[in-house]
This record gives C-alpha cells, structure tokens and sequence, in this order.
C-alpha cells in the first residue's frame, strides 16, 4: 500500500508539473463547470461557456428583447448561418462561401446525400462502414427507401471499405473519427480513390471538428456534415453545418427547397430559384438563438492556435491510456479503440461486461464519461478545459470502482433513457 500511495505522488506531482507548464491552462477560466467533477464527455456535449452565456444574456436582452423582429436587420441574424459558417470553415480547412450552419446533422445529411447522389444519377450504389453511427445508417435507409428499390445500400466492414469503391459507386458517405472506437479514416486517401473512379465522398465530422486536424480542401473533400455540440461546444441541440467544395455549387441540387435556401426569399414567390452557393443548402429559418451560442464558442476556439489544441488532446489521451495500463490491467477492461492516439480521435472507448453500470458509478464520482451499448465506455479529451491532474483522479476512480466491484450495487443498473 505504502509503494502505492508513492507511485499515486510521484505521478500526481509530474500531472501538475504538465499543468504548471500547459499554455492552453487558463482557457480553463472560460467555462462553467461544476466542482469536484472531472468532466470526460466533450465528445458528446460540450460544457457552458463564458463567452456563450454573455452572448444568449445579450441576444435575448438587447436583441430579441429590444429590437424585436428588426433585429434580423440590425442584430446580423440574418447572415449568421453564413458568417458562422465560414468561422467553423476555419476549423475543418475550409475556405470562405463554402460551409453553412443549419438544422440538425441528421437533416443536413440527407440534403448533403440527395445532392450527392443527384450528381451521378447514372449511378445507384452507396457504400458505407458497417458499425457507422447509427444516424448516418438511418439516413441511407431513409434515402434509399425514397429512390426506390433499386438503389443500393452497400455496408461493408471499415476494412472493406476503401477496396468496395469502384466505377459502380455513386456516393461513399463515412465517419471521419469513428463514433465509438474513435478510429480515423484516411481522408485524403479515400477521397483520391472516390475521384479515380468517378465517386464522390461525403464525410460526417462530428467528432472531427476541432477535435483532430482536418483539411477538407487540401484533400479534395466533396461534402461534409457535423453538429455544433461536441468539440464546438455549441449547447444540447446546437445547430449542424454542411460543407459544399464551391465546385459542385453550381449543379448541386438538395431537395428540401425551403424558404431560407432561396435565392430571393423575401419576394415570396411561387416557384423555387435556389441561391447561389453554398447558401442553396439552407432550408428553413435559422435558429438565431442557439447559432448565437454556438458562434461565442466558435470563436473562442479561434483563439487558441490549432497545433497546441490537437498535442494537448493527443497528450492527455495517451497519458490516460498508460495510466490504465499501469492501474486497471486484470480488471476487466478491453481497450476498443486504436492503441496509436495518432490513429484516433480526442476519445477513446474500453469496453467491460457491466460498462453501463460502471459509468453510472463513475458518473456517481464525479468522473463523467458516458456509454455505448452493448459493453463501451466513452473517456474525451478536450484541451481546453481539462487538466492532466485530472486525469489522475479519473484513473484512480476507475480503479478504485473495479477493485471493489461497487458497480454491482442496485443503483447503477437501473438504465436511463439517455446514456
């Protein structure tokens, strides 16, 4: 016990030595978060911050309060779904005109999909990751169902997937970082290989952006979706964006013509002319108040210099795994994701026979990760508010939870509707 106690020091002195010398250290102030909690689920919700509180206190005092519906003239409401887009363009190596914030993921992909797929109308085969977030899976159901019969959904295993692309394949649509494992695919190599033979790619960015380097343009990217309640830190429900290289702008064509994705929409008239551009993927009124808070997080990310953003979660994650190495090993725990953190995202996921009722202890602990059927424990690593000493406390936790089997107490069993 006593060389334990002394390893715990020795460890916990080297995590604060990191957080003495960390230059991302006091972006950590700007957030909002709850005492005595380690907070390891930026992958799935972004905490509060600062900066958005003070914006939404404005937009509903001083703009929506005040100017009232003058406010889609005087506030900028109006051109928010564009500014902030091109903000967020920023993150995923996009250039301006190219990226919109608008709807959900789950809705911007079917639009981004529809357009895709209409670009190679020759062509009725889609592939796509078997084990995929389900959502996407749901999408390609949807949209195939609408096509007709003959469409074909091809879901291959991610080891399949890059050699299933052929002169057949309209549309290959994939999870840049891997929902569960966190895994990455190849991006610029996937999309070389989409392009020899005619396809076209379209990539879900969820747990990409401002999570690992991402260069949309540089590797000839199509499309993307994402949402703005991760890694952007936008809020539950955050509205998504949508990605469109400018070359497609022109023939693109999304069917959900509603009002906001016309070219004049304050004529009113009868018959849809789509704007140009990348504002042709709008369709409905922007939600102004949750784009709001979404742009205040947006922008504080801008502040931070993308490299140190990318080695702290890289950082933080590796000494996160090496501790449960060190601590955890015999207990139970299966690592699911890449053993590499250069091949994963800024999470990674173990699995354990009772994982969910283990994160309801953790959770109980104050150490917030989340779980994924049927056995997965989700950890993120999110560089701005997350310090290595806390990574400390977690791993003790953990270990602490699995060496006394606490999880088997009652409590933690009963399931939530939300994991």
């Amino acid at each position: 016990m006593a060389d334990t106690a002394r390893s715990d020091r020795i460890e916990l002195q080297s995590l604060q030595a990191l957080d003495d010398a960390d230059p991302l250290a006091a972006m950590r102030e700007r957030f909002l978060l709850p005492k005595n909690t380690v907070y390891m689920n930026g992958n799935s919700l972004g905490p509060l911050c600062r900066d958005a509180r003070e914006r939404m206190s404005t937009v509903v005092d001083s703009e929506w309060g005040k100017e009232l519906i003058r406010g889609w003239n005087t506030a900028g409401w109006y051109e928010i779904a564009g500014r902030l887009g091109d903000k967020i363009g920023r993150l995923i190596g996009a250039a301006p005109g190219q990226t919109v914030v608008s709807d959900s993921t789950s809705v911007n992909l079917f639009k981004t999909l529809a357009a895709a797929v209409a670009l190679r109308p020759e062509r009725r085969r889609i592939v796509t990751e078997a084990g995929n977030f389900p959502t996407d899976l749901y999408i390609l159901d949807g949209l195939s169902r609408q096509m007709g019969q003959d469409f074909d959904v091809d879901i291959r295993r991610r080891d399949d997937v890059f050699d299933s692309i052929d002169e057949q394949t309209a549309v290959v649509v994939l999870t840049h970082v891997h929902y569960l494992s966190g895994a990455i695919f190849p991006m610029a190599e996937i999309n070389q290989r989409a392009h020899d033979v005619g396809a076209i790619v379209v990539w879900d960015l969820s747990h990409s952006v401002a999570a690992v380097p991402t260069e949309l343009d540089a590797t000839a990217a199509d499309f993307a979706v994402g949402c703005g309640y991760k890694h952007l830190n936008g809020g539950p429900g955050a509205p998504a964006f949508t990605y469109a290289a400018a070359r497609h702008h022109r023939e693109m064509r999304q069917p959900l013509s509603g009002w906001f994705g016309h070219a004049e929409p304050f004529v009113f008239d009868d018959d849809f002319v789509p704007a140009q551009g990348i504002r042709r993927m709008l369709c409905g009124t922007t939600p102004v108040l949750g784009a709001s808070a979404l742009e205040a997080s947006v922008d504080l990310l801008l502040e931070v210099d993308p490299s140190a953003r990318h080695s702290k979660a890289k950082k933080l994650s590796r000494i996160f795994q090496e501790l449960i190495e060190q601590h955890c090993a015999g207990l139970g725990l299966r690592l699911v994701s890449p053993a590499d953190t250069e091949q994963r995202g800024a999470h990674i996921s173990y699995a354990h026979e009772h994982g969910y009722a283990v994160m309801q202890n953790l959770i109980a602990k104050g150490v917030v990760g989340d779980f994924r059927a049927p056995r997965g424990m989700r950890f993120g690593f999110s560089p701005l508010f997350m310090r290595y000493t806390d990574l400390h406390k977690a791993v003790r936790t953990i270990f602490e939870i699995l060496d006394s089997r606490s999880y088997l107490d009652s409590t933690y069993q009963r399931k939530q509707a939300v994991t």
